[in-house]
């Protein structure tokens, strides 16, 4: 689905005029699983990719610029270690103007303005001319919200005393408060004038200059809003938030070394400004210096727990801190982490998101479910997590809910490639092919370079039987991705639905991609040699079974046989079951399968690394994977080679290309002793049929011939359309032709779209079958509806080079007999080795495509002994070797026990040469 980046802080910025949110609008794209899923691998290798996780804006609240008229008069009061004095009366006066001034400040410092301005006016009354009292008036209308009171009164004092530095100071500060920075700068120089040495008059003109710097910075004037802030930290250097003014400037550019210097000088003048330590955390952010960045929110976080700026870049950095240990491969720590960063900002939507992709990754659906939905309900406009949502809805069954996630994000964002292309992904799954189609042009119109989309449109041509086509997909997907696994598997099974496994370029294809995939993987340490009496030995072998497809799929119905029958004397085997989703089959199996004494391993969520390292620590003797180059295996396990003996079996007709496979199971009909076909394992031929077959038990009963009640033949073929290739067709249109009143049954998944259905209906209308001889169904809805369709069969087509496999024995099982054409390699062959198991080797079985013809034609023609073939061929199959369980657990254990002895032998061998 699948790759992910990180959250970022950015640069707190001083506004001049208001504060600015720390969450900003960038974009926010994650990647994979696979995809993916993020990525999950998605049956028949489709990806769905999850979105990447991004960087996003962050802008510091405003400091104080200045010192607002409330300090300047505490700057003026009293000492608090100087007497009380009580509050002023109509009886008592204190004598003298100082006494007065120093009990009205007194009383403004308590808040009680209205008895401090009494005072102050009788003074004034008294003595209008008394320009302390005038201003100390003025910052008592101050303290009341009176700003042209105040202005007055500070006009009123400078009018008697012009360079009255407390009264140039304050008007400057009602100046500065309406804007009028350059009227406080011009003031306050008068004031520097005057007193030019005066600590607070040097800091209310460091803030005014500091103020208008910032003004000039928001009018685009950068260079003179710098010489500002230079200015206001030459006349004053002790104060801070010039400092820290500067630090914002440098930042803006870019100049983080400048910056941070000019950050260190504030927090020196300053240390518990959290402001400041919050900036020099966000340079440390951006210059991917985690942990530092940690520690400087730390402290501004001890200074300013409950600031906003300083929590939200705490959760930032340890989100991103998270997402780089995940990377690592520890998503347990991640996960702590993503948890900690919302712990000192519950709403940050970004780790609430990340938790929910941890929390997916790790399989834990449900958690990832609700973080998912919790990030929507913070951010509706959060396209990804619709996304991501949409991968786990389809990985737990729920399609439904999965579309209308998918269409949700589309609604935010209509060219969403990666939503485009797990949308496709389910219309393919759900046989909607033409709408699959468009959702994979569109997200490849809006990413040419999306890998994974040529993949998922490569699987839906091979779903429509478009091989040639799909090839060219999938090496458009490796020609991007050079190391892309879903794309270079399906890659070599869709080599095997047009051309013979017999030719040169098939068997190179396998043992190149097999060696280059065997480096990808670090082998486990070489086992220490066995026990000499070993081969010997009466204890039963441990086996172990990894396969993905334990529920109700093709494979199923041919590993319940050793699943259920293994003699416990004999074997000791552990089921490593890695299907994705199980069902009521999967529950069947693990009953059957601890029913014997056997152990049951649901191991999905686990990598391959951590699974080839459980197999090891199992001590399993004899590895057997079922499932080759098809979707979902875990071939890495067997890279890695955790067993002394691994074979392959069942799953996939070539070789799997692999060094660390030794053996492969097959028999002498699929692969005969002078087969051109060439195999990384060395073949292991059975007594009878490789396969054992253990039919559904919710098969319906076997109906009477459809001819005898229609009056006309029907063929049919329930394979998949990848297998239906030209040439097939070709072979089919034939027989209709030989027998012109028959007519022809497909059911396929793709037929559910009405596009699909004409498509392969003009492939044999354009060969003169007439369109209404050709009948189209979809996939039925449950298995026993499926074998049901059966009943409207009367003789089953094979396809070839890549003959069917359950599709033939389920035939076989409801009285229909099946022809097949015996090729040159294992998957052509596989129809004979079925059909010689159960006894049809005569009339049934072709050389060549002219006798394929003539056999259709010719069982055709018979109704009565295709009738009497109908209603005796289910006790046929039953009784036949095909469905021995018990007689082929018994050669295959032999078999395992032999290739166990013979790696023993080696061992011995190899011990003694050594020695």
């Amino acid at each position: 689905m699948p790759v992910v980046g990180s959250i970022g802080a950015a640069q707190a910025k001083r506004s001049a005029s208001e504060e600015v949110d720390p969450f900003g609008d960038d974009d926010f794209v994650r990647v994979d699983a696979n995809g993916g899923h993020a990525t999950q691998d998605a049956p028949d290798h489709t990806t769905a990719q999850h979105g990447r996780q991004s960087r996003e804006s962050c802008k510091r609240v405003r400091a104080n610029a200045s010192i607002s008229p409330e300090d300047h008069v505490a700057a003026l009061s009293l000492n608090h270690d100087e007497k009380e004095i009580a509050p002023p009366s109509t009886q008592t006066t204190p004598e003298g103007p100082q006494q007065q001034i120093r009990l009205a400040k007194l009383l403004l410092q308590r808040g009680k303005q209205k008895q401090a301005l009494q005072l102050l006016h009788e003074m004034i009354t008294t003595d209008s001319a008394d320009a302390d009292a005038l201003c100390l008036r003025g910052t008592c209308f101050l303290a009341e919200g009176n700003q042209a009171g105040a202005f007055a009164s500070f006009a009123a004092a400078l009018a008697v005393q012009p360079l009255h530095t407390e009264a140039l100071v304050a008007c400057a500060a009602v100046y500065k408060t309406s804007g009028q920075l350059l009227k406080a700068v011009s003031t306050l120089e008068t004031a520097v004038a005057a007193e030019p040495s005066d600590a607070t008059v040097q800091q209310a003109y460091a803030a005014a200059l500091n103020a208008l710097g910032t003004q000039l910075k928001a009018q685009g004037q950068r260079v003179e809003a710098q010489g500002k802030y230079k200015q206001a930290v030459q006349i004053c250097p002790t104060y801070a938030d010039g400092f820290y003014d500067l630090g914002v400037y440098y930042s803006e550019d870019q100049q983080f070394d400048m910056a941070q210097k000019e950050y260190e000088h504030c927090l020196k003048l300053r240390p518990h400004f959290a402001e400041a330590h919050c900036n020099l955390g966000v340079i440390h952010h951006l210059q991917g210096h985690l942990q530092q960045a940690i520690a400087a929110y730390q402290q501004a976080y001890s200074h300013a727990p409950n600031l906003k700026l300083v929590r939200d870049h705490l959760a930032m950095a340890y989100s991103d801190q998270a997402t780089q240990i995940k990377q690592q491969g520890d998503t347990a720590a991640a996960i702590l982490l993503y948890e900690q960063a919302l712990a000192y900002s519950p709403c940050y939507v970004r780790a609430v998101y990340n938790l929910g992709v941890a929390h997916a990754e790790c399989g834990q659906h449900d958690k990832a479910i609700f973080m998912y939905n919790m990030a929507i309900a913070l951010d509706p406009a959060f396209a990804e997590a619709y996304n991501n949502l949409a991968v786990i809805m389809r990985e737990v069954g729920n399609l439904q809910a999965a579309v209308e996630a998918c269409e949700a994000a589309l609604h935010i964002r209509p060219s969403f490639a990666q939503c485009l292309n797990n949308l496709a992904t389910i219309y393919t799954a759900q046989g909607r092919a033409l709408e699959a189609l468009h959702l994979l042009q569109a997200a490849l119109l809006a990413w040419p370079a999306y890998a994974e989309a040529h993949n998922n449109l490569g699987v839906l041509q091979r779903d429509m039987g478009s091989i040639p086509e799909a090839l060219v997909s999938y090496d458009a997907c490796l020609k991007l991705d050079v190391n892309n696994r879903n794309a270079g598997q399906n890659k070599l099974l869709a080599l095997n639905y047009i051309h013979g496994g017999e030719e040169q370029m098939v068997c190179d294809a396998h043992m190149e991609w097999g060696r280059e995939f065997q480096q990808l993987f670090t082998p486990l340490p070489q086992l220490p040699p066995p026990n000499q009496d070993a081969a010997d030995s009466a204890e039963p072998l441990i086996v172990g079974y990894i396969s993905p497809d334990l529920f109700t799929h093709s494979v199923s119905y041919f590993a319940e046989a050793p699943l259920r029958h293994h003699h416990s004397t004999a074997v000791k085997h552990i089921v490593y079951n890695c299907s994705p989703r199980g069902d009521s089959k999967t529950e069947m199996l693990r009953g059957a399968t601890e029913g014997t004494g056997a152990v049951w391993k649901d191991v999905a969520k686990l990598s391959e690394q951590t699974l080839a390292a459980l197999v090891r620590r199992d001590g399993v003797q004899v590895l057997v994977e079922l499932t080759g180059q098809t979707a979902n295996n875990r071939l890495g396990v067997m890279a890695m080679q955790p067993a002394p003996v691994q074979l392959t079996w069942i799953g996939y007709p070539n070789s799997t290309g692999l060094p660390a496979v030794h053996y492969r199971l097959t028999d002498s009909l699929c692969d005969p002793a002078d087969t051109g076909q060439t195999f990384v394992e060395e073949l292991i031929r059975l007594p009878h049929c490789f396969l054992c077959y253990t039919p559904s038990t919710d098969a319906p009963e076997v109906g009477p011939l459809p001819a005898l009640l229609n009056g006309f033949i029907t063929f049919g073929s329930f394979n998949n359309m990848a297998k239906i290739t030209p040439k097939v067709i070709d072979v089919w249109v034939k027989i209709l032709q030989a027998v012109p009143s028959a007519r022809f049954l497909l059911k396929n998944k793709p037929f559910a779209c009405p596009a699909a259905r004409e498509h392969v209906l003009q492939l044999f209308v354009k060969k003169g079958i007439a369109a209404h001889r050709i009948d189209l169904l979809p996939l039925a809805p449950a298995n026993a509806d499926h074998l049901a369709m059966y009943g409207d069969m009367d003789i089953s087509l094979d396809t070839f080079p890549y003959a069917g496999t359950t599709t033939t024995c389920e035939s076989l099982y409801m009285g229909v007999p099946c022809i097949t054409l015996a090729g040159s390699c294992h998957a052509h062959n596989v129809g004979k080795s079925l059909l010689t198991t159960i006894g049809l080797e005569q009339g049934w079985i072709a050389q060549n495509e002219s006798e394929y013809i003539e056999l259709a034609v010719q069982a055709a023609g018979d109704l009565h002994a295709l009738s009497r073939l109908r209603g005796s061929l289910r006790q046929q199959t039953r009784s036949s070797p095909l469905c021995d369980a018990e007689g082929f657990i018994t050669d295959l254990e032999a078999c395992y026990r032999q290739l166990w002895q013979r790696y023993v032998h080696q061992s011995k061998l190899s011990k003694h040469r050594s020695g």
